[in-house]
């Protein structure tokens, strides 16, 4: 198989902090759902994993997680190996799920207060907790409410408030625009903006194309558990992403162009 990397300039990038080296993962029951997939996200660069459903993507982020083994390959983590030393690989990363997974008797603030004292955070007050809730866009007047009565995009909100309170070098985000509304979108994109601008690594699995050309320094396209493209934030300038996607999901054209 050969990646398409058209015109990439491997110098552009920093030392990577987030790094997948030929990971592959097969599942008992035999089913590929990553195929030697090889790519590298820097501090203070947004990598945007692009692909349907069974892209490979979750799983992907699964591995960095260290919730499961590669069958082969790494996924490294400030040089960290994650099947090597999960927990010390871990310490370096904060992570926002689609399905977020939060009290929903607690109010908004609590459960802050509650995940970051998790994470050994025992120095934040009830203000800084609340500015950092100010900072995703969740309004005051909700900061005090249980979140039993929150949409999806209010908790996603509370989770990312969580991850960067966490305060670590690189930030994994599994579709993290799913249920927002085009405000919220805005307001996701300018706060990714300034996290990069923080020197976060930041990785995020979306289907979102319109996010993905919007918001990340690299785009990597995954189809059925490879990595068949990959394009610079430059390039997408002048590249329609969206014809590039369609061409590589196009069945067997996708077949074609991706085979040695």
């Amino acid at each position: 198989m050969n990646l398409d990397r058209t015109n990439l300039d491997p110098t552009t990038e920093a030392q990577p902090f987030l790094q997948t080296v030929e990971l592959t993962k097969r599942y008992e029951d035999g089913t590929l759902a990553l195929d030697r997939v090889s790519f590298e996200v820097g501090p203070g660069r947004i990598y945007a994993m692009l692909g349907g459903n069974g892209a490979g993507k979750t799983t992907t982020l699964n591995l960095f997680l260290g919730f499961i083994e590669p069958t082969s390959g790494e996924a490294l983590i400030d040089g960290i190996a994650t099947h090597v030393d999960p927990l010390r690989a871990k310490e370096r990363i904060a992570y926002v799920s689609e399905n977020v997974a939060l009290y929903p008797h607690f109010t908004a603030l609590q459960n802050l207060d509650f995940f970051v004292r998790l994470g050994g955070r025992n120095d934040l007050d009830r203000e800084q907790l609340s500015a950092a809730l100010d900072r995703v866009g969740l309004e005051r007047q909700a900061h005090g409410k249980r979140l039993k009565g929150f949409s999806k995009g209010m908790r996603q909100k509370c989770a990312l408030a969580i991850a960067i309170l966490k305060d670590a070098p690189a930030i994994l985000l599994d579709e993290p625009t799913s249920g927002l509304d085009p405000k919220a979108g805005m307001e996701f994109t300018q706060l990714l903006g300034e996290l990069r601008d923080e020197g976060k690594a930041i990785l995020m699995s979306t289907h979102d194309i319109f996010r993905a050309k919007q918001i990340a320094d690299r785009v990597g396209i995954m189809d059925r558990g490879r990595l068949v493209a990959e394009r610079q934030q430059a390039e997408l300038e002048g590249e329609d992403l969206e014809a590039l996607y369609v061409r590589y999901m196009a069945g067997p054209s996708a077949e074609v162009a991706c085979s040695a």
